[in-house]
Parts: structure tokens; C-alpha cells; sequence
């Protein structure tokens, strides 16, 4: 994500229904328990749950102009990893539920708490079976507006709507389990009046029209984060070409923000240029498809949402995104989208090299060196916020705070200078093809530097990322 840096802020049924196993013996029913309903993460410790693991979520969703409303099923294929008497997923806001089936059969289910939805299937799941959700549910999705973090979620504009869902919002438009570290593929059918055009992650798959209305199909085929998923409704020009090394480029431009052909030409042929000089650092890009959505949708920031980042451009209509911005959300396909924190304390691992990567860009086509660009941040006073945070830990409400950007961009500049360009080099492209569609921690980033440059890198870390405070150079 690119946001403007901020400074640093002040800031199941009845009890009778908990162990569940049809006609099984009295004996064995101790062995089904409830999934737990978070997965732990220490800043939203609500998001996400236990107990099973989503392969992949089949979204079909309608969506009516004159109500602003969706209708919608959602279809979930996971795995088990305990006996499950009962399970949760996340389901945010005011939708509500028609239909909910486990395995083809009607469960039992409540909502509990702010974003609960607690399911009791009509036999237990075994530990490692494979099962299947089925959630129909209508309505007209909510918005999140938090006031650390920004707003996120279903976002209506003024022909359809946009979703964005960093750190949360995804529940606001369909059942999930909402944590990084539970990825998953995803199928998107999407239908509105034929004079609007919805888009999603992934690979175009289709359309096709009928009585007035219009249905496309998107699939991403290598797994994502729930905060990672979009789709797009609205007005928009889109143009479809292929990169240089032969990716297909999507990009699409909503005609409320007046971009001329001309400059709409131009961010799909920089979105594929910045795609393919970041790729001959960071290797082969990790996914099928790639693009970019204008919108205006007034949440005031870009997101890396997989496959196809979205810029926000309410605030600067007739302009296309800046190439360097490009640069960050592109970036972050390899950094953050393909490898995503194992903890949301961790995202300096996506900002900081994201962050860099404009350095680099700035390096490459505008003659600004990389040295350049860490000195005037450098040169920020000591006693300027910029300091303060832990970047590796700011905290729930500073997760957008200058120092995970600008700092994390310095720490990778200092790893830069300590390990020399031939091992730096190695360890950019190393790093995110190791961990291809996976999940990783600060520490598994350090033991990974050490083993490239072997050098021992503890004090460097702890000095730039794990220690508040202006850091000797």
C-alpha cells in the first residue's frame, strides 16, 4: 500500500451445542472441539480463525445499481486441521444470510461479536477431511472507517463501488477467514447492468451478456490474502495488452476521473515497462496476469491488491498514477503479495521494499541515485517522528506510519552497504522466490541475509528495525 506517512499517534449456538459428532460414541465426542475464533495475530486479534485451512473461495455476486446492493453466494473449499465440532468465519456489517450449507447439507449457524459468523455443521469434521461452505447472503455491504488506519472494504462511488480490503475489509463483501497467513485461490463471477464493467483479481476469464445484464469471470490461480483481494464496478476504459515478456496487462481507468486515451495508453505501457525492469531484480514475476485500476473511490491511497493494484485518483482527476507509485505497488507483488508477513507487525517487509523500489525506479529513469535518496531521508532530525516507532513492531494504530516506509526503505539500503551489491543483488531475487506463496517474519528475512552474505546481521537489525530512535551510521 502507498498512503501518505502519518505521524505517530496517542493512540456456535448455546452451550449445548459446543461438541458435536453425529451417531458417533459418547467416547469419541471429547475429540471434536471448536475452531478457535481468531488466529492470534496480536493486532487484530479477531481476524481470521482456527481450526481449518481455505484452498479457495468461489465468489458470485450481482450487483443492482438501483439498490446498491449485492446479491451473493460465496463458496468455500477447505481443510480441517483439528476435529471440528464447530467453526467461524469473518462477516462484517449489515448482509444478510439466506442459505448456509457444510458439504452439500443445512447448518446451523449464529453471528456473534462484531464480525463472527459461527457455524455448527450437522456432523463433525475430521481433522484433515476436506469440506465445502455455501453462504448466500443479500444486501447492501458497509464500508470500514477506522480512524488509525483509513477506510476500507465495500467502498460505494458514484456508478458501482470498489473494494479494498488492507488491513481488513474483505468480510464486508464475503465470508472469510481474514488473516495473510491463510491464503487461498479465488474465482470472481460478477454481474451488473451491461453499461458497467466489473473487474477483479487474476486472469480475465470471459463474459457474456443476457437481458440487460453482463457477467465476467476472473480467477487467480496462485494463492492470496484475503487483504489482497478487489474487484471493481463501475464506468470504466479498459485496455488489455501484454508486457514486454509476454504477461497480460490489464489496466482499466474510470471515466468519472476524465483520463485522456492518451495518458490511459501511457499508465498501461509504464505498468508493464516498471513491471519488467523490476523483474530483472527481483526475478520472474509471480503471477499470471498484471495490471492496474484507476478508480475514484475518495479512500485517498494506492493497494498492492494482487495481480492488478489499485490507485486512487479522486484527489487528482485528469492525471494517471505517478510512475514511481507504479514502481511501489508493482513492487509489492513480489513483496508482500507473493510473500506476505506472517504477522501484521511485520509490514515493513512489504512497505520498506516497496519504498526502495521507487529509490530504484527514481535510480533508473530519473538520474536520482539510491545514495541520494537515503541521505535526504536520513537527514530527517532525530527528534522528528519519523524515529520513534519500532519499525518492526509500530503497533496496530502506526501500521501506516512514516517508519515503516521510510526507515524500512533505509534498513534495506544499510543491508545494502553491509552485505555488497554481488550478495545484495542475490538475496532481492533469492528472497521472494524462496518464499513463493508463502508467509515469512523479520527474523526468517535476517537468517535468510545472514546465509546469503555470510555475515552476521543481528546488530544491523537491531539497530534499524527493532530499536526506536535515530540509528548511528
Amino acid at each position: 500500500m502507498k498512503r501518505t506517512p502519518r505521524t505517530l499517534t496517542a493512540v456456535a449456538l448455546t452451550a449445548t451445542a459446543g461438541l458435536l459428532v453425529s451417531a458417533a460414541p459418547a467416547a469419541a465426542a471429547e475429540r471434536f472441539t471448536p475452531g478457535a475464533p481468531g488466529a492470534g495475530d496480536p493486532y487484530f486479534p479477531d481476524m481470521g480463525n482456527g481450526g481449518y485451512d481455505v484452498a479457495h473461495y468461489d465468489i458470485g455476486l450481482k450487483y443492482d445499481p438501483a439498490t446498491k446492493g449485492v446479491q451473493a453466494v460465496t463458496g468455500i473449499k477447505a481443510r480441517a486441521t483439528q476435529n471440528l465440532s464447530r467453526f467461524n468465519l469473518d462477516f462484517l456489517g449489515p448482509l444478510t444470510i439466506s442459505a448456509l450449507k457444510v458439504n452439500g447439507r443445512t447448518a446451523a449457524y449464529k453471528r456473534t461479536g462484531a464480525q463472527e459468523l459461527e457455524i455448527t455443521p450437522p456432523r463433525g469434521l475430521r481433522k484433515n477431511s476436506r469440506f465445502t461452505v455455501t453462504v448466500a447472503y443479500a444486501g447492501v455491504p458497509q464500508r470500514i472507517d477506522d480512524p488509525a488506519l483509513g477506510t476500507s472494504g465495500w467502498i460505494a462511488t458514484g456508478d458501482g463501488a470498489v473494494m479494498v480490503n488492507q488491513p481488513f475489509g474483505a468480510a464486508t463483501v464475503f465470508p472469510v477467514n481474514d488473516h495473510p497467513t491463510d491464503k487461498a485461490t479465488y474465482t470472481f463471477t460478477l454481474t451488473a447492468p451491461e453499461a458497467l464493467t466489473t473487474l477483479a483479481n487474476g486472469d480475465f476469464a470471459g463474459k457474456h451478456t443476457k437481458g440487460g445484464w453482463t457477467t465476467s469471470r476472473w480467477r487467480m490461480r496462485q494463492p492470496m490474502a484475503s487483504e489482497l483481494s478487489m474487484l471493481a464496478i463501475g464506468r470504466y476504459d479498459v485496455i488489455s495488452g501484454r508486457t514486454a515478456s509476454g504477461v497480460p496487462n490489464i489496466t482499466a481507468t474510470d471515466r468519472g476521473l476524465n483520463i485522456s486515451p492518451e495518458l490511459a495508453r501511457t499508465f498501461q505501457k509504464q505498468t508493464g515497462d516498471i513491471q519488467e525492469f523490476l523483474a530483472s531484480l527481483f526475478g520472474r514475476y509471480p503471477f499470471s496476469s498484471t495490471g492496474g485500476i484507476a478508480v475514484k473511490a475518495g479512500v485517498g491511497y494506492a493497494l498492492e491488491t494482487q495481480g492488478r493494484p489499485v490507485y486512487d485518483l479522486a484527489r487528482r482527476p485528469g492525471t494517471a498514477p505517478r510512475p514511481g507509485l507504479i514502481a511501489h505497488e508493482i513492487a509489492h507483488q513480489w513483496y508482500g503479495d507473493s510473500v506476505t508477513p506472517e504477522r501484521w507487525a511485520d509490514i515493513w517487509l512489504n512497505e520498506g521494499f516497496a519504498s526502495y523500489a521507487e529509490w530504484l525506479y527514481a535510480e533508473k529513469y530519473e538520474g536520482k541515485p539510491v545514495q541520494q535518496s537515503f541521505d535526504e531521508t536520513y537527514a530527517t532530525p532525530a527528534d522528528d517522528d519519523l524515529w520513534k516507532p519500532i519499525t518492526a513492531d509500530p503497533g496496530r494504530d502506526d501500521l501506516y506510519h512514516s517508519a515503516v516506509y521510510d526507515r524500512g526503505a533505509m534498513t534495506v539500503h544499510a543491508l545494502r552497504k553491509a552485505i555488497g551489491e554481488e550478495d545484495f543483488a542475490e538475496l532481492i531475487k533469492a528472497w521472494p522466490t524462496a518464499h513463493r506463496d508463502g508467509n515469512a517474519s523479520t527474523q526468517d528475512f535476517i537468517r535468510f541475509a545472514e546465509k546469503i552474505s555470510g555475515k552476521q546481521l543481528d546488530d544491523l537489525f537491531d539497530k534499524w528495525v527493532y530499536t526506536s530512535g535515530k540509528p548511528a551510521l
